[in-house]
């Protein structure tokens, strides 16, 4: 899928995602994901509140993009 067609596809939905939604759409657990964070190996989360995070979701599809091109390469 082009990224023209990603980003469209990404043009309705929310640029935040829940770290659950996250973990979903990348096939990895919360807490990998966290580690993954703080190594600087997954894009770092936005913090909202006190106790809620978010992910952006343009970053985590561009993380997902670069792992695609990775294989390929």
């Amino acid at each position: 899928m082009s990224s023209e067609k990603i980003q469209a596809a990404n043009d309705n939905l929310p640029p935040l995602m829940s770290p659950k939604e996250a973990a979903a759409h990348v096939c990895l657990s919360r807490p990998l994901l966290t580690l993954m964070a703080a190594e600087g190996q997954f894009p770092k989360p936005v913090r909202l509140t006190e106790r809620r995070i978010a992910f952006v979701r343009a970053e985590v599809q561009a993380w997902i993009d670069g792992r695609i091109a990775a294989r390929a390469a």
